[in-house]
């Protein structure tokens, strides 16, 4: 898994609410075991026509939006169906965080095993975001993983993470690197059993 620390980005905004997993990466791309290829498929119902041409008006498919490793979603993102392929779909296409008032709890889970970091804000603070890329599309956030830290232009907010998930996104490594972290001191317990 790659290693979060900070991150400072443009925002793409997603002002739709209660967005689940079907609409993320639809079902038929689910075939796949591989992680490759499928930001390609990332919202790929509202992303392209039928005859696979890309919607001007989506959001992801504008200019402003190339780059942006944040995403500014509406409320209860990522409900719906347990799959792993929405965060593998997010993170493929470049997202590292994706910023909500919720999150379903098997995605939120899901995201944070795969490198992707679900920051819960309050209502509050959702609506002045979704302001402040109105009025300024290029504004930059940044994510500070250690200090759990969200901060925009004219202020900052902290944001929940549970400590076992921040300390393996710090490290970049997931739960099985985590327990090989601590290879040696097995080693030396399992020797003593003998």
């Amino acid at each position: 898994m790659a290693q979060f620390t900070t991150l400072t980005s443009r925002v793409t905004p997603l002002p739709v609410n209660d967005i689940d997993t079907d609409q993320i990466i639809p079902a038929r791309f689910l075939k796949a075991t591989d992680k490759n290829g499928m930001g390609d498929n990332l919202f790929a119902d509202w992303r392209h026509n039928a005859d696979g041409t890309p919607k001007a008006d989506f959001v992801l498919n504008r200019p402003e939006s190339k780059g942006a490793q944040i995403l500014l979603a509406g409320d209860n993102f990522g409900c719906g169906s347990s799959r792993e392929h929405a965060p593998w779909a997010l993170t493929a296409y470049g997202f590292r965080a994706v910023i909500s008032t919720s999150f379903a709890d098997i995605f939120r889970s899901n995201s944070l095993k795969n490198g992707l970091i679900p920051i819960v804000v309050d209502e509050e603070t959702h609506k002045m975001l979704f302001d402040l890329i109105e009025e300024i599309p290029n504004a930059e956030l940044t994510v500070d993983l250690a200090s759990q830290t969200l901060t925009f232009p004219n202020g900052s907010v902290t944001f929940p993470i549970d400590p076992f998930n921040k300390t393996c996104l710090l490290n970049g490594v997931d739960e099985l690197g985590y327990i090989l972290g601590f290879e040696k001191e097995i080693a030396i317990y399992e020797a003593k059993l003998k």
